[in-house]
């Protein structure tokens, strides 16, 4: 009898891919190449970022499970699979995160940052620490014995807590109390007052040792300290009459969304498990046991109190010398010729100042911007506010629905009103994730047009760690269509003649396939076809399902994905054509580049090149506003092309490559090829944002190497 064969499983799965990106982040606090204090915000960040996973992703299955949804993921699995896999591989990334504490902390007591018990303090230490507790640590808490007439407390989102065993005094009957510890709570306390050495104590450690303060004439038996993570994904209703009023409504219950992640000590007594998995109604598949602590993402504490020898060497943003011949005024430079600007490396001011010199600009008649992500004293907003205050006509598209900053867009949403803005709030059931500004100027009786596009957020904070592209242009054409997409969003009515941007999700997914479609005809006319392509994730089935295609009809495909692909490269007759790299180190890669061969060798001027707001997911292709704009002007296109994507290929530094069996390989970089897209960008200028006559040495000229 002949065996069946196995049918091929063509995708990842989409959570699984997003927990080897996390590992991947954690692997950088194994990383003896990053300062030892580096190593611990990396492991702050993969924590956090697992808290985030866990109250959206893994909620929704939750969700799915209960709801009794019959939704296979792409590669085939029920919820409920998808769910045990989903624990299996938490586990063994917290597995991790417990071993990369371990070494942790033997560095760090190498550079005399100690992490102690209050039975390693001397005497003058358990003094202050004395003070220290009764002074800024008693008076917050709230101690309290669970029994009929104090029920066990509620416990919101990301709450922590002491749950202890007590018994009064030469009595034996045991009682179980709480003690929440405070969210704003300092964490990590630095008991030593030496300058060399430092001695931190947990919060919930010192806590348990001042249980005489809190529960007087009780003796403590056991303790163990309890972290919780709720579901807090909101779900949006198309009828909605009043979006707002929805939005602040559904925050509130967010704080009471079912429990799907409980971290608890590993050392913790069984009797204290069942006494916490019974009141909070966990079952064993939402318990994490950690053998560190819980709560890992707030050790960034203790990096944000940081030794400057302990840390990346500082790097301060170039300016964009351009703008210098200009004497700083950005519609003469804008005027002059397209630029970019490439965050972090050059400065996020340009962005700002931009918006700030259109404030005072006595000719700006309108100015109109989009706000995914910014933050609470957001520089943007205040410019905005400045040139409503100034007479001119300001709108502000305000994206109240961006995951974790509802209530910030909220408050900034009611700032920009009282101050006269028109402030709109776009779809219901579409997010606005497109980046755009567009200025309107009088100039000579004349109204000109300026706009500012961009990849990432208008946030000043993550722009200093977010590799992303900041677009300013006085095209006409450009303009008039960037004009087009205000209304669209403000008017719902769908524009029909955009004659260089691209749209989401209108035209995007579309256009997208006929880019790929033409690589595929070069490549059948014995023309050059490749395709480079720099994404935050690829999850779109249909899309890879092209790409797939692609690769089948011998187009070379080069994917630089950071953190979810659910494509599988280098698989015979399927995507041998198509490799996948993934860049983690000290910069986010954020930015999201389009590139096609067009029938010459990449990288030349004759190769078509876009940029956008967009990743290859199904969310920003058929649920999001976003926008995909084309690199026309030489100097753009050459730096987009020769210099950041040519970077990001030849990158071995910070480089991970995804194999066929869907696990990710480190390249061991050599000494002679241990080449750093992060470190060539932090040297070199760039060639859009150069000025012509200024004493500039030419940026180091990068070469393709296959």
């Amino acid at each position: 009898m002949q065996r069946k064969e196995k049918k091929l499983n063509k995708y990842i799965n989409r959570e699984i891919s997003w927990l080897k990106f996390n590992l991947r982040v954690l692997a950088e606090a194994s990383n003896l190449k990053n300062p030892i204090l580096e190593r611990l915000k990396f492991l702050s960040i993969a924590a956090n970022n697992l808290d985030e996973f866990f109250m959206v992703r893994v909620a929704g299955i939750y969700n799915q499970i209960k709801d009794k949804v019959s939704f296979l993921s792409h590669d085939g699995l029920t919820s409920e699979k998808q769910l045990e896999r989903i624990i299996i591989k938490t586990k063994k990334l917290l597995a991790a995160s417990n071993e990369a504490w371990s070494n942790l902390k033997v560095d760090l007591s190498k550079e005399g940052i100690l992490f102690v018990s209050y039975r390693d303090l001397n005497k003058s230490e358990k003094v202050r620490l004395n003070k220290i507790f009764r002074e800024n640590i008693y008076p917050i808490l709230t101690p309290l014995i669970i029994d009929p007439s104090h029920p066990f407390p509620f416990v919101p989102n990301k709450g922590h807590f002491l749950v202890l065993l007590l018994n009064k005094r030469n009595k034996s009957k045991k009682f179980f109390a709480t003690i929440m510890i405070p969210q704003n709570i300092e964490r990590f306390i630095n008991i030593s007052n030496r300058v060399d050495v430092k001695k931190y104590l947990s919060v919930e450690h010192i806590i348990s040792n001042y249980v005489n303060y809190l529960f007087p004439g009780y003796h403590l038996n056991k303790y163990t300290s309890v972290r919780i993570i709720r579901d807090s994904d909101i779900e949006f209703e198309e009828e909605a009459e009043d979006l707002i009023l929805y939005l602040e409504k559904a925050l509130k219950k967010r704080r009471r969304g079912r429990i799907v992640k409980l971290e608890i000590r590993s050392n913790a007594d069984p009797l204290l498990k069942k006494f916490v998995y019974k009141k909070l109604e966990v079952t064993e598949d939402e318990v994490y046991e950690m053998d560190s602590f819980v709560g890992v993402h707030q050790i960034d504490q203790v990096y944000n109190k940081k030794n400057t020898n302990l840390v990346f060497r500082s790097f301060n943003p170039r300016q964009v010398e351009r703008l210098k011949q200009f004497n700083n005024d950005y519609f003469s430079t804008i005027k002059a010729k397209d630029f970019i600007v490439h965050h972090p490396y050059e400065t996020f001011d340009a962005v700002i100042q931009f918006l700030n010199q259109a404030a005072e600009d006595p000719n700006v008649i309108a100015i109109k911007q989009t706000l995914y992500r910014t933050t609470s004293d957001s520089p943007i907003v205040k410019a905005l506010v400045l040139a409503s205050e100034k007479g001119k006509s300001v709108t502000a598209v305000v994206e109240v629905k961006a995951r974790f900053d509802e209530e910030t867009n909220i408050s900034l949403a009611s700032t920009l009103e009282k101050a006269g803005v028109q402030v709109v709030y776009g779809f219901v059931k579409l997010k606005t994730h497109a980046k755009a500004s567009l200025i309107v100027r009088k100039e000579k009786s004349k109204l000109i047009s300026y706009v500012h596009l961009g990849t990432g957020n208008y946030h000043p904070i993550n722009a200093k760690i977010y590799t992303d592209l900041s677009f300013f242009s006085s095209d006409k054409i450009i303009c008039e269509d960037v004009e087009k997409f205000f209304n669209y969003i403000t008017t719902y009515a769908e524009p029909k003649k955009l004659k260089k941007l691209i749209l989401s999700p209108l035209s995007l997914r579309t256009k997208l396939y006929s880019l790929i479609d033409q690589e595929i005809e070069n490549k059948s006319k014995g023309k050059h076809a490749e395709i480079w392509i720099k994404l935050n994730s690829l999850v779109d089935k249909a899309m890879i399902d092209k790409l797939y295609h692609a690769s089948a009809a011998g187009v070379k495909i080069c994917l630089f994905v950071r953190g979810i692909c659910c494509l599988k490269p280098g698989i015979k007759g399927l995507s041998e054509n198509i490799i996948v790299k993934s860049i983690v180190g000290r910069f986010l890669e954020h930015s999201r580049i389009y590139c096609f061969a067009n029938g010459e060798i990449m990288p030349s001027r004759s190769n078509l090149a876009y940029f956008s707001s967009a990743d290859l997911m199904t969310r920003n292709l058929d649920r999001r506003v976003e926008l995909f704009i084309p690199v026309e002007n030489s100097t753009v296109h050459e730096q987009v092309l020769d210099q950041i994507m040519l970077a990001n290929y030849k990158d071995a530094e910070n480089s991970w490559f995804l194999k066929s069996d869907e696990s990710y390989e480190k390249i061991k970089a050599t000494t002679e090829d241990n080449f750093s897209a992060h470190n060539y960008f932090m040297k070199n200028p760039s060639l859009s944002g150069r000025g012509s006559s200024i004493n500039l040495s030419m940026p180091e000229k990068l070469r393709l190497v296959k």
